[in-house]
């Protein structure tokens, strides 16, 4: 991989992080690829000595070419429902399992919402049993902040789920894991931050997904045109990973439990001016067709002030260097 980048002044913040072990679990989707990336990148160039554990019902021969070579990487194969214990020397849990592709929540919903319900609580029932955690990242997701129509949507927003719609099980899930974490700190004392994930994009991501920018990139590469099936107002805003990872890290060491964060860039843009920005990043000879098939005019960006005023992070890579970076990856997969 080796896209993930610090210096070794930067690493100086996340310190407290040498010779911890870390528990992802979804430890092979997106993030988990990334997280793997930054660990490799801070022990090989740093001497970090974090051992990582990744915990996923699938394997990723993508993550089993990586981690077949080290000796700092485990890979736990298990349903995240059937969880009942992890090694009591994990001193640090990111939990992301659950997909958040809405093919797979129109698919399967009572299955979607059980991973993300039952799942979670079986990984905080395990984290009772560890000798000594310190920290507990539970992975939610903007969506929860359901419809809103401001600019820019903070940690204190309180949006509206439509509960009579299918499409609202993955964020009605995510909440529901949120206030079950809250119960287990509350209870149970448990370290535990809530992470608000936005979108994302950048190598590795999954071209296939449903979502527009990926169908951007691949139809405009393999195609030679872009469809943009509503009317191209929505608004959204896209972190590159190592900046999210780099984010994620920082809250391991720094956040304060019981606190909710936001993890996506500020920057919005329609997506219309998004296939604009890739058509002429690519060659102006892609075709840009816009269906009209609905009025859709929402804004889906987070406002970061929180986060980098508190954890004192920032946005690192811009979207031009984001796609820039994702289409020189995408272009020599496709």
């Amino acid at each position: 991989m080796g896209y993930f980048k610090v210096s070794q002044e930067e690493s100086l913040k996340i310190n407290q992080l040498r010779n911890s072990e870390i528990l992802v679990t979804g430890g092979t989707g997106f993030l988990g690829k990334w997280i793997v990336d930054a660990v490799t990148f801070l022990n090989d160039n740093f001497s970090f000595n974090i051992k990582l554990y990744l915990l996923a019902r699938r394997n990723s021969q993508h993550i089993d070419n990586i981690i077949s070579k080290r000796d700092d990487m485990v890979f736990i194969k298990n349903d995240i429902r059937n969880l009942t214990e992890i090694p009591k020397s994990i001193e640090y849990i990111i939990h992301a399992a659950a997909t958040p592709d809405n093919r797979e929540h129109m698919s399967n919903p009572i299955e979607i919402m059980d991973i993300i319900s039952q799942g979670t609580k079986q990984v905080l029932d395990a984290a009772l049993a560890l000798d000594s955690v310190k920290k507990i990242l539970n992975i939610s997701s903007g969506q929860v902040y359901g419809t809103l129509r401001s600019s820019r949507i903070s940690e204190k927003n309180i949006g509206i789920l439509d509960i009579n719609s299918i499409k609202s099980i993955y964020p009605e899930a995510k909440r529901y894991s949120e206030t079950l974490a809250l119960a287990y700190k509350s209870l149970y004392k448990l370290p535990i931050v809530q992470v608000r994930p936005f979108s994302f994009i950048g190598p590795n991501m999954g071209l296939d997904k449903p979502w527009a920018i990926n169908n951007f990139i691949k139809d405009a590469i393999k195609f030679k045109k872009i469809k943009i099936l509503g009317n191209g107002k929505p608004i959204r805003s896209y972190m590159y990973p190592s900046d999210a990872v780099w984010w994620l890290l920082n809250m391991l060491v720094d956040s304060q439990s019981g606190i909710v964060y936001n993890l996506g860039s500020p920057e919005g843009i329609s997506l219309e001016n998004l296939a604009i920005k890739i058509r002429s990043k690519l060659g102006n000879d892609i075709h840009i067709e816009i269906l009209n098939m609905n009025e859709d005019d929402s804004t889906f960006v987070p406002d970061i002030d929180f986060i980098k005023n508190k954890l004192a992070v920032d946005i690192k890579v811009n979207i031009d260097e984001a796609l820039d970076k994702t289409l020189d990856w995408a272009t020599r997969i496709l």
